[in-house]
């Protein structure tokens, strides 16, 4: 892990006797953060690290004189933010030009399979982030979220390729027929806009926030500029450190300002995107900004909100969702010491139950260990810094105008490993308000610390009601095991949330609970939480594509997407497209087949080997009244009829049937009916060898249009074949 000792002993020999003492004090993050500074050739400066900005494909460090950042347990200052000297101009007309050049030209299939390759080689470094992340205050279970979650999303969205075609662009929903005699159509198609992604971030997942936003404009094929909060950015900048080191990025793909970013607005297209993961205030001051507005950018604020947790009426003391819920509030107060934008800021109790809720929970966080998150049996660690502990002193201040503290101490708590005053240190809070329809300030005030506020509620309706009061949340949660109270809430609430946990015994085991948002789900809300939506699988892709409609006969569309549109030209070959391998095949190829008459024995038969003996194939007299005249063919016999008239049965390419992915019957065909088929190439999706030794093969979808003895269409399907590739290398 050491690159160079010596560098790292003349390092710690510049610190004075306490400093190198302190920083000592733990040898595997002595010795990790070492190594990091010599593999990386780190400058130094009276002690502190000079945070590099990487632009236009450059480290830039940061000049002597800008802003120092401390450790939040020791307060001890280790390192330097600035981003004087970068030209934010230049920077973003670089992401365009170099960055989102390369990456447009690449499939979702290979970014997706970028995004993994990243994923892994982080996973490799992460004790390298653990050991900075100390720095923030954050615990081993802190840090955990913010890192491994973060390099998460980048598996995650991995995956989600498959959801994509092998293709720069995407082809979205169904062809529409504009015209009737069907020779104008149109479609929409997605391609990644021409511009960059600003995220702007938040100082409380350095790297969460970062990674769960790059995987998913990196996947749509959009490069980014990353802003960190400056006063955790020195985890950040490791991050990026790791994966400009990586080279597994195109060049210009991800740069990084760790200083103040103030006026890169200014330069902001309408083929850009901003996102903002903050504070209201700041979130509505950056999005009203007049070159956003002028030039109509997609901006995406997810604020911090109040969010809350709701215990239902039946999770009674002795029930397990008493016991989940508790644990839930638990957790939610302490994890990253509280700091976290979906965090428990409202806890909602049926006024039964509010003396047994806080008995309950002030035992639970007494038993919180607070201190340097180096000593074992440490719990919790501190805020982000000084300016965190004043700004939540003083909102709690402001709540106790109108609640009762119940539990915890501002001034006078233990702190283990650590001198509190030095270090940036808050104590759990608990406090109560008896009247939240009338003293409101509750709904309004956020603490953005170990923080929160017991509710009582009469019935259901109230709940829903004073979880609304929040203005718009990121997240709130019940804590039920009556389906009925669960879904009168979630009905309810729904509107002013943008997720909602259901928590029960059922899911206790599994489920990642109230604070953790998902890479596949939207992560969100209405009203005070910035009516946004990050991540969101697929949804958050599409956020960096431009939805063109685009009209003109089936033909040309067909040859546009690379999906054969339903009436374009069809090609036929002498040789049985079966025959044929996955490179060979064309869009819009066509087998048109043999013809078959079904008869009353097909149908008899057909019944007898599926066992589906349903009145209308086989009962003449339950006919009156129906749709049907005389017994009807199985729809699932006609498709397997046409299977009979297009497979070629000898061996070849094709290797196995993958499925069915849809399929409609338009017209009932009775005994004495003709059938022919028309097979047709649709699409073609490359598959990713998995093991060296595997077969080079494809998806191949196939339109399968079966028609009668009067031309007819009688039923249409996709269905899906695995096809060996010819060049096997």
């Amino acid at each position: 892990m050491i690159a160079n000792r010596d560098i790292c002993v003349n390092f710690v020999s510049q610190m004075n006797a306490d400093k190198r003492r302190r920083f000592s004090q733990n040898t595997q993050i002595s010795a990790l953060i070492c190594g990091y500074i010599c593999a990386n050739l780190r400058e130094i400066k009276n002690n502190m690290l000079l945070l590099n900005n990487y632009a236009e494909g450059k480290f830039v460090p940061a000049s002597s004189d800008g802003e120092v950042l401390f450790n939040a347990i020791t307060g001890e200052e280790v390192a330097i933010a600035s981003s004087k000297g970068l030209d934010f101009d230049a920077m973003m007309k670089y992401a365009r030009k170099t960055g989102g050049k390369q990456l447009r030209k690449m499939t979702f299939h290979e970014r997706g399979r970028m995004l993994k390759a990243l994923a892994f080689y982080l996973m490799e470094r992460k004790e390298i982030f653990y050991a900075i992340s100390a720095w923030s205050g954050a615990t081993r279970a802190d840090s955990w979220v913010d890192i491994e979650g973060g390099i998460g999303n980048l598996f995650a969205y991995s995956s989600l390729r498959r959801q994509f075609p092998d293709q720069p662009y995407y082809v979205d929903g169904e062809m529409a027929k504009l015209s009737k005699e069907g020779t104008f159509h149109g479609h929409h198609i997605m391609m990644p806009k021409e511009g960059v992604a600003i995220h702007i971030n938040a100082f409380n997942f350095p790297v969460w926030g970062m990674l769960e936003k790059v995987a998913v404009n990196l996947l749509a094929g959009v490069p980014a500029i990353v802003k960190p909060a400056a006063i955790t950015s020195y985890l950040t900048e490791a991050v990026v450190k790791e994966i400009v080191a990586s080279g597994i990025l195109p060049e210009g793909s991800l740069q990084l300002i760790c200083g103040s970013a103030r006026g890169i607005l200014d330069f902001v297209t309408s083929s850009d995107v901003v996102t903002f993961t903050g504070s209201a205030d700041t979130g509505r001051m950056l999005k009203a900004s007049k070159r956003i507005i002028n030039e109509a950018v997609p901006f995406n604020m997810e604020a911090d909100s109040l969010n809350c947790t709701v215990l239902g009426k039946d999770a009674v003391p002795g029930t397990a969702e008493f016991d989940l819920f508790l644990k839930e509030v638990r957790k939610e107060m302490t994890l990253k010491a509280g700091q976290r934008c979906t965090a428990v800021r409202r806890i909602i109790v049926p006024e039964n139950l509010i003396e047994d809720v806080q008995i309950q929970l002030g035992k639970m966080l007494s038993q919180t260990v607070i201190g340097n998150p180096a000593e074992k049996g440490v719990r919790m660690g501190a805020l982000a810094g000084k300016v965190q502990v004043k700004e939540v002193h003083e909102r709690v201040m402001e709540l106790r105008k109108s609640c009762e503290m119940v539990y915890g101490n501002l001034d006078n708590f233990e702190v283990m490993g650590a001198d509190r005053e030095k270090g940036s240190f808050f104590a759990p809070v608990l406090l109560r308000n008896d009247n939240p329809f009338g003293q409101e300030d509750v709904h309004n005030i956020e603490c953005f610390g170990p923080v929160a506020t017991l509710l009582p509620y009469r019935d259901t309706e109230d709940a829903i009601e004073l979880a609304k009061m929040g203005k718009g949340s990121l997240v709130c949660s019940i804590a039920t095991y009556d389906k009925d109270i669960a879904k009168e809430f979630v009905l309810g609430a729904a509107s002013m949330h943008g997720r909602i946990l259901v928590l029960d015994r059922d899911c206790a085991k599994e489920n990642t609970g109230h604070g953790s948002p998902m890479p596949l789900l939207v992560h969100g809300g209405p009203g005070r939480a910035g009516g946004g939506e990050e991540m969101g699988g697929k949804r958050g892709v599409m956020h960096y594509l431009q939805r063109t409609a685009i009209q003109g006969s089936p033909t040309v569309l067909s040859h546009i997407t690379n999906v054969y549109q339903y009436g374009g030209k069809q090609t036929e070959h002498d040789i049985h497209p079966f025959r044929r391998h996955f490179e060979e095949l064309e869009i819009g190829e066509t087998l048109v087949t043999h013809k078959r008459t079904i008869t009353e024995a097909d149908i008899v038969n057909f019944a007898n080997v599926s066992w589906d003996h349903f009145y209308a194939h086989t009962d003449h007299t339950s006919l009156e009244g129906t749709l049907f005249e005389k017994p009807v063919a199985h729809g699932y016999f006609v498709l397997s009829a046409a299977a009979g008239l297009f497979v070629d049965a000898k061996k070849g390419p094709v290797l196995l049937n993958y499925g069915l992915e849809e399929c409609r019957f338009l017209k009932p065909m009775y005994a004495g009916a003709t059938i022919g088929v028309k097979l047709t190439c649709k699409e073609k999706i490359a598959q990713e060898r998995r093991e060296p030794e595997d077969v080079a093969r494809g998806i191949v979808k196939w339109l399968v249009d079966v028609y009668d003895e009067t031309g007819e269409t009688v039923a249409i399907a996709t269905i899906l074949t695995m096809v060996k590739m010819k060049n096997q290398d």
